[in-house]
């Protein structure tokens, strides 16, 4: 008997009885929680901290394309939280404002367009068009889907204030284009330009009565070049006022181009754009809430 114990004991080939699966696994548990909860507080304090750098990095009331192009995906998702977004009638609303108020201001050149059946925002140039509805969503191409694709987001953020509604009508007629705004400036680089014409009229004639030998005059070299130098500088101003004049026509008939395009001076709109855009029943609609109203 003894012996076949001792022999029991000695087998090597008899295995160990296994742990116990229940215990380990409730280690692993209590083990692992510790870990989750530090590795929810890093990414929360990284969140935070990505956050702050972004929002020092970037003006948000001046944010636009080139700023929305440079932000990576990580930036982007730090700072505009799909949760908390705007959406709706008065995402619409918000973005109405923001983008006719940037008409006023010539930052986008755009008709603005508030249409129902679905309720959408339409805004279109001669260089392209956006439609955005909703949801926040947008379809469209150009410079225009370019520069509302940022305002879609921001107006969506409700940290950001969008101002008010512009009053009146925000686009000028083609006819009522000025030809130019510098005529203040032109004038006064005019009178420059005289002076320095009359002071080389005045030095030239002095030295040819020198050369008249009519006292008190004397034919002095220096006079003669301070007299062509004068002249010079005065027909160089001539010349660039006559060139800052036809810039000016040039851009204002452009302008006046571009307003006839997108069919300011008439109920007309560009054949190009899709059925997305068409007005209700073909026509404007005049005044009430902006809807119907013109802008660039």
């Amino acid at each position: 008997m003894a012996d076949a114990s001792e022999e029991r004991e000695a087998d090597p080939t008899e295995e160990p009885a296994p742990p116990d699966e229940s215990a380990a696994s409730s280690e692993a548990e209590t083990s692992s929680e510790p870990a989750d909860e530090d590795t929810d507080e890093d990414a929360d304090r990284s969140l935070e901290e990505l956050r702050a750098a972004v929002e020092e990095k970037y003006d948000f009331e001046n944010f636009g394309p080139d700023q929305m192009a440079e932000m990576t995906a990580e930036e982007w998702e730090a700072v505009f939280d799909p949760e908390t977004w705007i959406t709706g009638s008065e995402l619409l609303d918000r973005l109405e404002a923001d983008v006719k108020d940037r008409v006023v201001r010539r930052d986008v050149f755009a008709r603005v367009e508030r249409l129902d059946n679905p309720d959408r925002l339409v805004a279109y140039s001669d260089e392209g068009y956006v439609v955005v509805y909703p949801d926040g969503s947008t379809e469209g191409r150009g410079t225009v889907l370019r520069d509302v694709e940022p305002l879609v987001a921001l107006n969506s953020m409700e940290e950001y204030d969008p101002p008010a509604m512009p009053e009146g009508e925000l686009l000028p007629d083609p006819v009522d284009v000025p030809q130019g705004s510098g005529e203040k400036g032109n004038l006064l680089i005019q009178i420059v330009a005289g002076v320095q014409l009359l002071a080389a009229l005045a030095l030239l004639g002095a030295w040819l009565l020198g050369v008249l030998r009519v006292d008190p005059f004397a034919a002095d070299p220096i006079i003669l070049v301070a007299g062509l130098g004068f002249l010079l500088i005065g027909f160089f101003l001539f010349l660039m006022v006559a060139n800052a004049r036809l810039s000016d026509r040039f851009r204002a008939e452009e302008y006046r181009n571009r307003l006839r395009a997108i069919g300011i001076d008439s109920e007309e709109r560009p054949e190009w754009l899709p059925p997305e855009v068409e007005w209700p029943a073909g026509e404007l609609e005049e005044g009430g809430e902006g809807r119907g109203e013109e802008s660039a």
